[in-house]
């Protein structure tokens, strides 16, 4: 997966969100399954932004941005802001 593609997905998984939120506001979904959904959309988001950010670690560095990989969701939720 090229940056483009980290990006493209990024934007996929942003209006993913947005649409759940539009969808419990017109009471299409309900606010349970709404905090579950929100819940794996975010863990999922945390994990391209990280591989976008090793990716371009990498690169600055001199590396071989095919190097970089898809953390474990525990990985990178226990990482401090």
């Amino acid at each position: 997966m090229n940056d483009a593609e980290i990006l493209q997905r990024i934007h996929e998984l942003v209006d993913a969100e947005h649409r759940l939120r539009s969808e419990v506001s017109t009471g299409e979904v309900d606010r349970a399954d709404e905090a579950v959904e929100i819940s794996r959309l975010e863990e999922t988001l945390d994990q391209c932004w990280d591989l976008l950010r090793q990716r371009r670690a990498h690169r600055e560095f001199g590396q071989d941005v095919d190097e970089s990989a898809v953390r474990a969701t525990d990985v990178v939720e226990g990482y401090r802001q």
